[in-house]
């Protein structure tokens, strides 16, 4: 497995590292090639960032890490570009041998390592498997970090044609890859999960009650803070209305700094912040809050789906999803009526949520019963099975 996160790093490290677990207790062998711990803080977690590639045992699986550049300024193109082009040719000190491995996966968003990977999968004549969790080109766009991506683009997805299995996490997504000139015809899809320390924090979480009419509307956002969640604008938006509401953000990123700030500024009592909480505190926040905020640069359509929305759902908080419509987050929520979908083109859009949180309790638990059941859809068990299945097909093909 190549992928540039891994746990202690969060989001996408602990999905990860919960994988390999699967793999290997379903029988499969599994060696991880990733990055030292920076994310999503952008900061080397481990002080041991360098040119060593260290060996370590997470529970029966190896795991090797490979030094990168860290961004200082993770929203400065020709950093971003440093930050891939030193994890491609960090991992390229360490080739993949003929024999060595049955199957290759590798995880998108990083192109360096899918361009490692192809290059090892040719090398070795080994199955390569394409999971693509973001297209790097897009969300570039979609975070402000490029404005012509066109040339990014093409470079992408010549290097996604290097592998002959492709998979995401979302229809929309798929969609988006099946338009790629020279992809599969099957474009699989494998759905991310609630991994299983965090689904043991949330067992039991029930749809919630109507909001007392005596208190604010609690709102909870925690995770990433780059330029593809386009906080700063949802926060100013939310600001210049008169709601009675909490607005609680949980935190770390490129960007998140700048929030801190803003709140300094702002001096506005609904709004606070703190840093990323563990597991415990997550499921706790999560079941304070009345609604679960996801927001979403406006254009970012199908470069990824908030991992985010799976804890959320999973904890039976309504969604307050500040996306584009027909993309996979709006998309996700509208189709399964999970929550509200506010769009950045309809200045209203908050007071409807608003007015909906209040006055239509029926429409309101609605949402939170509602995301309880999708919640259980990602099912850890049946995603990782599905990996099994793929893998199997992979390597007997």
């Amino acid at each position: 497995m190549v992928v540039n996160v891994y746990r202690p790093d969060l989001g996408g490290g602990v999905l990860f590292a919960d994988l390999c677990q699967g793999l290997k207790a379903r029988g499969w062998d599994v060696t991880v090639r990733c990055a030292y711990p920076y994310y999503p803080e952008w900061k080397d977690k481990s002080g041991q960032n360098g040119w060593k590639i260290r060996h370590e045992d997470d529970d029966g699986v190896r795991v090797e890490r490979f030094g990168l550049y860290i961004p200082s300024d993770p929203n400065s193109f020709l950093q971003r570009l440093l930050y891939e082009a030193s994890f491609f040719l960090s991992l390229m000190r360490r080739p993949i041998r003929r024999g060595a491995f049955d199957a290759i996966l590798v995880f998108c968003p990083l192109v360096g390592a899918v361009a490692y990977a192809g290059w090892g999968a040719r090398r070795s004549r080994t199955p390569l498997w394409l999971n693509v969790q973001d297209l790097s080109a897009q969300a570039a766009a979609a975070g402000g970090i490029a404005q012509n991506t066109s040339l990014l683009e093409h470079v992408q997805n010549a290097l996604f044609r290097g592998a002959g299995c492709w998979s995401s996490i979302s229809q929309p997504m798929i969609e988006a890859l099946k338009a790629i000139p020279g992809a599969p015809e099957d474009v699989h899809f494998v759905p991310n999960w609630m991994h299983g320390s965090l689904a043991t924090h949330l067992r039991g979480a029930r749809p919630r009650s109507p909001i007392p009419d005596e208190r604010p509307v609690r709102l909870l956002y925690s995770g990433n803070i780059g330029g593809k969640q386009n906080l700063l604008a949802f926060c100013t938006w939310l600001a210049a209305s008169d709601h009675d509401f909490e607005f609680r953000i949980q935190g770390a990123g490129g960007r998140a700094e700048e929030i801190r700030s803003w709140i300094n500024q702002a001096q506005d009592a609904r709004f606070s912040m703190g840093d990323l909480t563990d597991e415990a505190g997550l499921a706790a926040k999560l079941a304070w809050a009345d609604a679960y905020v996801i927001t979403e640069q406006p254009g970012a359509g199908s470069s990824f789906v908030p991992s985010k929305l799976i804890p959320g759902m999973t904890s039976a908080a309504p969604i307050l999803a500040v996306c584009d419509p027909d993309g996979p987050l709006g998309q996700e929520v509208l189709q399964h009526g999970v929550g509200f979908v506010a769009s950045w083109e309809h200045s209203d859009a908050l007071a409807t949520f608003f007015h909906i949180a209040r006055h239509h309790p029926d429409q309101y638990t609605g949402w939170s019963t509602a995301a309880a059941k999708r919640g259980a859809f990602y099912d850890r068990d049946q995603a990782i099975d599905r990996y099994v299945d793929i893998l199997q097909r992979l390597t007997t093909n």
